[in-house]
């Protein structure tokens, strides 16, 4: 129960689809979304593919909780091999896709080989068809997503797509649904276009099978009453996750101008409170907040760019309100890059949802060429005579849509930044982990980050532990392995259940396993809750090093090791990775190679 025991198999190749029961004992062991699904992916796929070949497969997975009434059961992941990375990847999505999948009644959806042509999946519950994307191929997100309302004359259908990002093969492009939710990270959205896969459109209309429906509704309503009294969680619904901005700049681990620095001076003109705040004409950027499917937190941002700024005056398709600024977009394309114009990081976000690219990848690349630029490296011959330095609001906004569109040099910083710093000679430049952009938090002085972005298993990730409430008491390396290790394993099974991340400022392993146990008749407690999360960390392990990765990517950037920051908590640090690592190993049960032991392996039944 609550899993709905099919898996949806398309192979574009062949140009066929079928329906297979689930694998019980994998669901059990692995539960769902980022669990489940890289185990189907794992089974099937050879760690050496290219990511960018026929012979890798696309995974969008569904958790238990995906489409019940539990708070934020709305999440779907997409795995495969990412196009950025070239290591494991699966990126989290919200909005109602998701939900969508399960409603047609399917877990997962697998996709296979790739079509002559470009096509799009139409799924009405078990009806599925394979339809040429005439007319949607080289349409942004948004005409997209409108164009299929049109064309099936049904404003409900939901509809993951790729915009021209994705299309063209920027690495860091990525899938979007609802318009501005997205699984952002690592380049699935490119690897999807290589399969000429347009976009997944859906209409269900079963519901969830629940295995003891007055237990769960009882459990359920207990959760969202403990998130509805969480300060924290008050503080997401009134600020979005963007409050962060004053936290990190105020602390000095605030990413900026491509991390030569660790705080921005401009913090306060693209935090929170001034998303809230009218302009000099008036004019207020935030529109409101917005919520997923079954969400009762709704930190998203709903945003309208002042109609006089120069990124929108003569442009009124972007005049509209649609996704405004999370922190780790007001991060990437406002402090990373220099730039304090909060109408300019709002419309470079439009450009990220439109043209389907992550927004933090799209910030640290840009910030690359930005460094790159100012060194001499690049000039305006290589740039179309843009002016790509650091600070420059008119470059951003430009350079932004170029990269969407793979026009000019921004198809050069659609290789993401590790590709683009190795192409003019200076690799140091790239921020990066594991070939994937840095998210909004400095690891000189943040130490659990810094070994929580080395050991990610899809790169630089801020998403993958939770080492915050430690770094943002002490800038400190003792105890850090511990914290970093374990809270991975926690947010592996968190991402494995359907519900959001973000349900971890009330919730504990304890909660989580409550739902789940009830909602499918699976004894789970916290113990089995922690396991299953630590089963997912070491199966993506291992993946990895089949790929070719080793300990040596378990490292920061050279920057990150040996230039200590200039001001704020983390003065005077550099990242000491070196003296966390090996305690990290240990407590994983890996060798000092960072290879699991076969004890670990039995023990965890991988």
């Amino acid at each position: 129960m609550a899993w709905q025991g099919q898996v949806l198999r398309v192979n574009l190749t062949k140009g066929t689809s079928k329906i297979e029961p689930l694998n019980m004992k994998w669901a059990h062991d692995y539960m769902g979304l980022r669990g489940l699904g890289t185990k189907y992916y794992v089974e099937e796929v050879d760690p050496k593919v290219d990511a960018l070949s026929p012979e890798n497969k696309l995974i969008f997975a569904s958790g238990p909780l995906t489409g019940t009434m539990a708070s934020t059961g709305g999440r779907y992941g997409v795995i495969t091999k990412g196009a950025l990375t070239g290591a494991i990847a699966c990126s989290n999505s919200g909005g109602k896709w998701g939900a969508e999948l399960k409603f047609a009644g399917f877990d997962l959806l697998i996709v296979e080989g790739k079509a002559k042509k470009p096509v799009y999946l139409y799924i009405e519950d078990e009806k599925v068809e394979i339809r040429p994307a005439d007319g949607l191929w080289g349409q942004t997100v948004w005409e997209t997503e409108k164009r299929i309302h049109q064309r099936h004359g049904d404003h409900l259908i939901r509809v993951a797509s790729i915009g021209p990002a994705g299309e063209y093969g920027c690495r860091f492009a990525c899938v979007v649904n609802d318009l501005h939710r997205a699984a952002g990270r690592s380049g699935v959205g490119a690897v999807m276009g290589s399969k000429n896969l347009k976009c997944v459109a859906i209409k269900g209309s079963k519901g969830v099978p629940i295995k003891d429906l007055k237990k769960f509704m009882a459990v359920v309503a207990e959760k969202k009453k403990m998130l509805a009294e969480s300060e924290d969680r008050k503080g997401l619904t009134r600020f979005g996750t963007n409050s962060m901005m004053d936290v990190v700049g105020e602390y000095g681990s605030l990413p900026t101008r491509n991390e030569r620095d660790s705080t921005f001076e401009g913090y306060a003109k693209i935090n929170a409170t001034s998303m809230q705040t009218p302009n000099a004409h008036g004019h207020t950027n935030l529109v409101t907040n917005g919520a997923c499917f079954a969400c009762t937190i709704g930190c998203g941002r709903i945003a309208r760019i002042d109609p006089q700024h120069f990124s929108v005056k003569d442009r009124p398709e972007y005049r509209v309100a649609s996704g405004g600024l999370e922190y780790e977009t007001a991060f990437a394309v406002g402090a990373m890059v220099g730039v304090d114009d909060i109408d300019a990081s709002t419309f470079a976000g439009f450009m990220a949802n439109a043209y389907g690219m992550d927004p933090i990848s799209l910030g640290g690349s840009i910030a690359a060429a930005m460094e790159l630029y100012e060194t001499g490296a690049i000039g305006p011959k290589q740039t179309g005579n843009i002016d790509l330095r650091f600070g420059n609001a008119e470059a951003l906004v430009l350079i932004s849509e170029m990269i969407g569109k793979g026009e000019g040099f921004g198809k050069e910083i659609g290789m993401g930044s590790r590709l683009l710093c190795e192409k003019y000679k200076h690799p140091e430049f790239s921020i990066t982990v594991k070939g994937q952009e840095f998210a909004g938090y400095d690891p000189r002085a943040m130490q659990g980050m810094g070994l929580g972005y080395a050991t990610s298993n899809r790169g630089a990730c801020h998403l993958r532990a939770d080492p915050f409430g430690d770094d943002f008491k002490r800038v400190a390396t003792d105890g850090k392995a511990k914290i970093v290790k374990d809270s991975q394993d926690v947010v592996a099974a968190i991402d494995s259940t359907g519900c959001c991340l973000f349900t971890n400022v009330a919730w504990g392993p304890k909660d989580y396993a409550e739902q789940i146990a009830a909602a499918t008749g699976t004894k789970l407690d916290e113990k089995a809750f922690h396991e299953i999360g630590e089963r997912v960390w070491n199966m993506e392990r291992q993946f990895n090093l089949k790929a070719g990765f080793t300990a040596k990517d378990d490292t920061l950037p050279k920057r990150i090791l040996t230039e200590p920051a200039k001001v704020g908590a983390g003065k005077g640090w550099v990242n000491k990775l070196g003296e966390m690592l090996p305690e990290y190993y240990k407590l994983r049960g890996w060798n000092d190679k960072g290879v699991p032991t076969k004890e670990t392996l039995s023990r965890l039944g991988l």
